[in-house]
């Protein structure tokens, strides 16, 4: 289990995940056990309405965490209810059981979640140009080749440090159609969404490295947080888990938007 990211890098790297920042959701809002939620015949999930290929509120184009959500459910015998959030907007007055693609570390969650076994490894990777050569490590770039960075992003830090060329960005998707149109060798990018670009466009020649895998900060796994919940939630839904990584099936969703499921 990763546990060296630092604590006073974590508000940048909800920034890249997207989603980590819902697993600050203020702790006075009550959620269930597990008696609880048999009880009820549910369970309950905060996502983003508009985040592919993490969630969406569209039918056709559910996201990983719709369906892993529905999976959970489905294994525990549960019905499943959404509720549509947007960071810092409604997490307080919402009563959501699960937050999906909680950074897993328990010093930072202690108080907030109880995590679930970790199903994925998540992170920064690199978003190469159409033509660039395949590397493994952000080392081996080159002086001159312009890397793109999110503004104040831990990942223009260390690539500032090891002396490459950087250019920073206000938006994700700036980023990417810089990349496509030619305008920057590289960027440093959330890996499911550059993932999912690729699969989108197959015809750009974009490429995915995880060249920072090397480097703590840039690298951590994803569990399910479980907020104040209890040890029957999380063991049952680690049950669950268990079983869909046996059997493939989460790898199965992460391909239907073109991710690797990278198993802890």
């Amino acid at each position: 289990m990763t546990k060296s990211v630092h604590l006073a890098a974590r508000p940048l790297l909800a920034v890249c995940t997207l989603f980590a920042a819902l697993a600050l959701v203020p702790a006075q809002v009550h959620a269930r056990s597990l008696s609880e939620v048999e009880a009820l015949g549910a369970l309950s999930v905060c996502l983003n309405p508009d985040a592919l290929p993490y969630s969406s509120n569209k039918p056709e184009t559910p996201g990983f965490q719709l369906e892993l959500a529905r999976e959970i459910a489905k294994g525990l015998d549960l019905s499943l209810n959404v509720e549509w959030i947007l960071p810092r907007r409604r997490a307080n007055v919402v009563n959501c059981d699960m937050l999906l693609d909680s950074v897993n570390d328990p010093q930072l969650q202690e108080g907030r979640v109880l995590l679930s076994r970790p199903y994925q490894v998540s992170g920064v990777a690199l978003g190469l140009s159409r033509g660039a050569a395949a590397i493994s490590d952000y080392r081996e770039l080159q002086r001159g080749q312009k890397v793109g960075v999110m503004v104040g992003s831990v990942a223009s830090v260390v690539l500032g440090k090891a002396g490459k060329t950087t250019s920073p960005y206000a938006f994700q998707t700036d980023l990417i159609a810089d990349l496509e149109k030619g305008d920057l060798y590289a960027i440093a990018v959330s890996s499911a969404s550059m993932s999912y670009y690729i699969r989108q466009h197959p015809d750009s020649g974009l490429q995915l490295a995880y060249a920072f895998d090397s480097e703590p900060d840039l690298r951590w796994e994803v569990s399910v947080g479980l907020r104040k919940s209890d040890r029957a939630l999380v063991d049952a839904v680690n049950g669950v888990l268990d079983r869909l990584i046996a059997e493939g099936a989460l790898t199965g969703i992460y391909q239907r938007y073109g991710v690797e499921h990278r198993v802890p």
